[in-house]
């Protein structure tokens, strides 16, 4: 293993130890807060990793991405509201909270829409795929505004969290682990996925793609099943997010949370993988500190961000594991 290599995988697992040995030293110092502060952190990691596996890796630049974190959000909170009240959905689905059937429709939707909007949005490129992604984001938001029987612009209220067999979901400590166990399952994922004949598609369609038409690879199939991918991984976020924060909203769809993702990624690193949830860590880390001292803590955080894109080629973690490069 390289010298580079080497000093990944040592901040990689020491990163994972972090996570790991957290709650019992929160729990020790009597504190609390932190463990449902890293728990958002992890769930908005595994969204800015789906996100890198459009932009990093398949050259997708989307600004429609929190559509599917809010699909997937909206899945939770409109089953949590049917199997409430008792009046099945659309007169033929029964509302439901067990995580077991919840959570996978949730994921299924998410990417079956990204299945639909990426079979239009990839017929385009460039900023013409950047405007088309960022429009039909900003549809499903408006529509979600208009849905006065789910809460419209106040949102919904999920009064508790999905059943899941073996856990207790409303124990912080279970929500916790479980939130860094399907990040370390999807962050697997896309690493096989990347360094699969798939993944070799994918990259070389973003750096050019006439070349792999030119040999007969169908790059636009390829593409498609990496939008759904990446809207998969959105849609997993968003039902986690609404079963923590036991709330959902339109905001969640709305372009703001597609640009904080996107933030995310870069600060953390294009096409690395762990850049992501580095870039998600610090960047939510961040928003809570300055928060607590001016309202306006994007002032301070755009400099960051403008330095680390301009002098740092692969972000933060680039520049932790030696990789990081200035702009030529």
């Amino acid at each position: 293993m390289s010298r580079s290599g080497t000093r990944t995988a040592a901040i990689v697992a020491a990163g994972g130890l972090f996570f790991v040995l957290l709650p019992p030293v929160a729990t020790f110092a009597g504190e609390d807060y932190p463990i449902s502060l890293f728990t958002r952190i992890l769930i908005y990691a595994i969204a800015a990793v789906s996100l890198d596996l459009l932009i990093g890796y398949g050259g997708m630049i989307s600004l429609g991405h929190a559509a599917f974190v809010g699909l997937g959000a909206y899945v939770v909170g409109i089953l949590h509201q049917h199997g409430t009240d008792g009046q099945p959905l659309l007169g033929l689905l029964p509302g439901s909270d067990n995580a077991l059937l919840v959570w996978p429709l949730a994921v299924l939707i998410a990417a079956l829409s990204a299945l639909v909007i990426g079979s239009l949005s990839l017929r385009t490129s460039g900023m013409h795929f950047i405007m088309i992604t960022l429009a039909f984001a900003q549809m499903l938001y408006y529509f979600f505004i208009g849905l006065e029987k789910y809460g419209g612009d106040d949102g919904l209220s999920i009064y508790s969290r999905n059943r899941l067999p073996g856990l207790d979901l409303g124990n912080d400590l279970h929500f916790y682990y479980l939130c860094l166990s399907l990040l370390a399952a999807y962050l697997l994922f896309v690493h096989r996925l990347v360094q699969s004949r798939f993944g070799l598609v994918i990259r070389g369609a973003s750096s050019n793609s006439r070349r792999i038409e030119a040999i007969g690879i169908h790059s636009y199939r390829y593409r498609l099943v990496c939008f759904a991918i990446a809207g998969a991984g959105g849609g997993l976020a968003g039902a986690l997010l609404a079963n923590q924060t036991e709330f959902v909203s339109p905001g969640l769809l709305n372009w703001t949370l597609s640009g904080e993702l996107m933030v995310m990624v870069l600060l953390g690193g294009l096409g690395s993988l762990f850049g992501p949830v580095l870039g998600a860590t610090i960047f939510l880390l961040l928003e809570e500190v300055l928060a607590m001292y001016t309202e306006h803590w994007m002032v301070f955080l755009g400099p960051f961000l403008v330095i680390v894109v301009i002098f740092l080629k692969r972000g933060l973690f680039g520049l932790l594991t030696g990789t990081g490069q200035r702009h030529e």
